[in-house]
């Protein structure tokens, strides 16, 4: 094995050499740290119903949580992103195909499941013309695995779903894995997170502080135009004042940085609307429950069905992803990018 392909996927002691990390991590425990003392300070001055006190410190709680767990496998190496992205994509579909009932189509979610596993094998092999390539081929043992059901009535429906899966939590959540390629992927990951999960919590209190007129009234009810432009010029202020410390070079620029701003947070945005979409066109609230105040995984993930994309590629062409260590790694031919 390439050793540098070694050291970025299972070695943990350079989680802090890039000194975003370390002050990323004490940032957000600092923030988690004032959001529950403003959350007790609002109760006992009477800003606050007893419900929204729970509702909140519920959500605090269950962020308690998600922070460690989307930290750690940050910090202990790039195998462990990807294999906890590829996991978290099984999750997302499963509650996608428990809503959808797509559930019942067995073997077309055996094809469907085969096709995400293509596309984070060639993530982990850092094979980049398999990755490309299995977007298309992952359609196409879909739509023909389908067949082998025998059943023509419903075929449309179920491969399509088989499909629009398949796009979201194969391609979609593969983007963001595919960051873990890269030789800065602590701080590349832990910046989009950062970012995309705030945009949420800036519209959320955007949204509640100034929110009248709704967004999509039938689509997502609780979203209003406050909402959505607060996250918008809160999170393009965050990526810019943030941005200069993880990217050199072009990516620097201010321009540059208020663009990728602008677009994580209306690709966020946008990502929970599809989501929304899928949920009232079904007649349900929540995607699930697993996670208290929240839901279910795709109520919390469903930021990165537009922005991991999107994220990429305009890093990947500003900034560039993968750096020199040779590709395939895996399947041992050490091809060079």
């Amino acid at each position: 094995m390439n050793p540098a392909a070694l050291t970025r996927l299972f070695d943990p002691r350079g989680a802090f050499a890039d000194p975003f990390v370390g002050r990323f991590v004490v940032g957000i425990l600092t923030l988690l740290g004032i959001a529950y003392a403003a959350t007790f300070a609002l109760h006992a001055a009477g800003r606050t119903s007893g419900a929204q006190h729970r509702e909140l410190v519920l959500r605090l709680h269950s962020w308690g949580v998600m922070i460690p767990v989307l930290l750690v496998p940050v910090l202990l190496g790039a195998f462990w992103v990807i294999l906890g992205l590829f996991v978290l994509s099984l999750f997302c579909y499963r509650e996608f195909a428990r809503l959808t009932g797509q559930f019942r189509n067995f073997r077309v979610s055996l094809w469907t499941v085969g096709a995400m596993a293509l596309v984070y094998f060639a993530v982990l092999d850092k094979w980049s013309g398999l990755f490309a390539a299995s977007q298309v081929l992952g359609m196409v043992l879909i739509a023909a695995g389908g067949l082998f059901v025998d059943q023509p009535k419903g075929y449309l429906q179920r491969v399509a779903l088989g499909v629009v899966s398949f796009l979201f939590f194969g391609v979609s959540f593969g983007h963001v894995a595919c960051l873990g390629n890269g030789p800065d992927y602590r701080s590349l990951l832990l910046f989009f997170f950062l970012a995309v999960e705030l945009n949420d919590v800036f519209g959320y209190v955007f949204g509640n502080l100034f929110g009248k007129r709704k967004l999509c009234p039938n689509t997502s009810p609780g979203k209003t135009w406050a909402g959505s432009i607060g996250a918008v010029a809160a999170t393009s202020l965050l990526v810019v004042a943030l941005g200069p410390s993880v990217f050199p070079g072009p990516l620097a620029s201010p321009f540059s940085l208020l663009t990728l701003g602008l677009m994580l947070s209306v690709s966020g945005q946008l990502g929970d609307l599809v989501m929304s979409s899928v949920k009232r066109d079904i007649g349900v609230k929540d995607t699930g429950h697993v996670i208290p105040g929240h839901g279910g995984l795709l109520d919390r993930f469903d930021s990165l069905l537009l922005a991991g994309p999107a994220y990429y590629h305009y890093v990947n062409y500003f900034h560039g992803i993968g750096g020199s260590e040779p590709e395939r790694w895996l399947t041992g031919l050490g091809v060079m990018p």
